[in-house]
């Protein structure tokens, strides 16, 4: 049994988590810091944890907990490892973009498992990758493993009101988003940095773009994800590539049938569906982006770490109906 911590406690992610986590067989929850709700019950801020914890949110950190979650703010979790050190057995998972793109000056593993997971097994720190990177990570990397992107890659992209958290702005209103659809931060979100680093390492000898354009719907969570480029090869060609490169992975799945946001919201699944139309390949991904793009891949990502079965804590089933 290990002791785990979470840093940010009252947002979505958080929320997630503690739903996971208090069904973990080999987790206990040591505390849930937050400098906004210090002393109040968790379960008044995450409702549907009533009767399902007594737990108290606490402006206290125990520094010597075997893993801690960090759900903070982007940019925030920087300042917070400066300003309190962990015990050097303590792992930490930041869910923030802070440690995402790798550089000299930090040790976080890039938290993806179909792609990094015997470095996250060894690893101390991880960067837990964002939502819209793993939907469109997971439907290209097997591409880029063979050195078969040719063209730019083109991506539209869908995600529910909770991948802007919790904090109120104009588009987040239920008046705005109830009946509407918007795009925004077309080829420049900040999730494109990520997904570029991590298809590079992969196919080095050829240069190409991604295409990214991000959409809101009116709708609470999920990602629906539509990737495509240029291929020479046939269907069968483009599903053996698929299903080899993910012959081992928990959650990711392969398939020619369509695929829809009900059959991953509320688990840690992500499903790919191929299509060859004309000379083109089309992949569309889909996510439950508090899930598999957060809380559900942290909690793998833990699985990984400790040693864990991969899968502990997390067979969840969706809520089709």
């Amino acid at each position: 049994m290990i002791k785990a911590g979470i840093i940010g406690g009252a947002g979505y992610t958080a929320g997630e988590l503690l739903r996971i986590l208090l069904r973990h067989p080999q987790v206990k929850i040591d505390f849930v810091y937050s400098t906004s709700q210090p002393g109040k019950p968790v379960a008044g801020i995450h409702q549907d944890l009533l009767g399902e914890t007594d737990l108290n949110f606490t402006d206290k950190i125990n520094l010597e907990v075997d893993v801690v979650f960090l759900c903070l703010g982007h940019g925030n979790s920087i300042k917070f490892l400066k300003e309190n050190e962990f015990s050097e057995e303590t792992r930490v998972i930041d869910l923030s973009t802070d440690f995402r793109i790798s550089a000299k000056d930090h040790s976080f593993v890039y938290g993806l498992p179909e792609f990094r997971r015997d470095e996250i097994k060894q690893a101390k720190h991880i960067a837990n990758p964002g939502c819209f990177a793993t939907a469109i990570s997971l439907a290209i990397l097997p591409l880029a493993a063979e050195n078969l992107i040719e063209d730019e890659v083109h991506v539209n992209a869908v995600t529910g009101a909770t991948g802007a958290g919790t904090s109120l702005s104009e588009t987040t209103h239920f008046s705005w988003r109830d009946n509407n659809f918007s795009a925004y931060k077309a080829f420049e979100h900040q999730h494109l940095g990520e997904i570029d680093q991590s298809l590079k390492m992969l196919q080095k000898e050829k240069e190409f773009g991604i295409n990214f354009i991000p959409n809101r719907g009116n709708f609470s969570r999920g990602i629906h994800a539509t990737a495509y480029t240029s291929f020479s090869g046939s269907i069968e060609h483009a599903m053996d590539i698929y299903q080899k490169y993910y012959e081992d992975a928990a959650f990711t799945f392969v398939t020619e049938e369509d695929v829809h946001l009900k059959q991953v919201v509320n688990t840690n699944k992500c499903l790919l569906r191929l299509q060859r139309l004309g000379n083109k390949l089309l992949i569309t991904s889909v996510i439950d982006n508090l899930l598999k793009g957060a809380s559900g891949q942290a909690v793998q990502n833990m699985n990984l770490m400790f040693g864990f079965p991969e899968k502990e804590g997390l067979n969840l089933k969706a809520n089709y109906f």
